[in-house]
């Protein structure tokens, strides 16, 4: 497996990917890399021929009071992980190659990002579609590959590919989980042990939605409003907001239905996790089998 840390260098290798008739994947990371974003680097793996994992921690997604000086940083052993995994190529630019001095454009996608994250992190979503638009123009993949976990970036990327006629397949792979259902995140590493038993209701509040849906549930204002009091019950979170909108458009639904995305953001301390969860096929008033992860 190569480790390319030059733009320049990664775009050369890219076009040589390409010439030889290669399907071209991208996973695009900030490292600290974990089960979650392995199954992304093999789902990857079963689209194409080369994949590419990207390892950049991007600072104009992080507001000033964020945690960019110390998210985890291990370059090595995010290569390895990687390898393991199937990645052909670590893209890993210091931030002087990816923002050069004089640097001032930013990609902006409008109605989007005004709710949900980016009304409580200005700022972020430029800082995503940028970087992400500038790791498309660089690798040039035939298709890239994000986590359901962060859904609304998900449908950032896939409304600014379209937009600008990238020309790239966008692919969302489903929520990895730890096995009490926790969503498997770098920053789950910031939690205290009790921090870490209170962070289980963002699960729980997805889950009892779910739930209800499928007992034959339709009204998203009752779901929410029972979601709010569960995680209310905790006394270490602190809801940022809880909503349920279409998994690709993010405007609110009135009535649930398949398509349909419950997500939520909380505080668990000093620590802001996000978790979210779509609505399937399944008839309403069936009992589902399986976890609704790969949902």
């Amino acid at each position: 497996m190569e480790i390319i840390r030059s733009v320049d260098q990664m775009r050369r290798r890219s076009a040589e990917f390409r010439d030889a008739g290669s399907v071209v994947a991208l996973v695009p990371t900030m490292g600290a890399l974990h089960e979650g974003h392995l199954s992304l680097v093999r789902l990857a793996g079963e689209l194409a021929d080369v994949v590419v994992v990207s390892v950049f921690v991007n600072p104009t997604q992080f507001g000033p009071s964020e945690d960019f000086e110390r998210y985890p940083r291990d370059l090595d052993e995010d290569a390895r992980l990687a390898a393991d995994a199937g990645a052909d190529v670590v893209f890993a630019p210091e931030a002087r190659e990816v923002y050069p001095a004089g640097f001032e454009t930013v990609v902006h996608v409008q109605k989007l990002t005004r709710k949900m994250c980016g009304a409580f992190r200005p700022g972020h979503f430029e800082g995503v579609t940028t970087v992400v638009a500038k790791l498309l123009n660089v690798v040039r993949p035939n298709v890239a590959v994000f986590g359901q976990k962060d859904g609304q970036q998900a449908a950032v990327i896939e409304r600014m590919a379209a937009d600008l006629d990238m020309g790239v397949e966008i692919v969302r792979g489903p929520t990895v989980r730890e096995p009490d259902g926790l969503a498997m995140s770098s920053r789950n590493a910031y939690l205290s042990p009790e921090e870490r038993k209170d962070a289980l209701v963002l699960h729980e509040a997805l889950e009892y939605a779910e739930q209800l849906y499928r007992c034959g549930e339709s009204d998203a204002a009752l779901l929410l409003d029972g979601m709010r009091t569960l995680i209310g019950s905790v006394k270490g979170a602190e809801i940022q907001y809880v909503a349920a909108v279409d998994a690709k458009t993010l405007e609110d639904v009135p009535e649930l239905g398949p398509g349909v995305m419950f997500a939520l953001a909380v505080v668990i301390g000093k620590t802001r996790l996000i978790d979210n969860v779509v609505l399937g096929e399944r008839k309403r008033g069936e009992e589902a089998g399986g976890s609704h992860d790969d949902g």
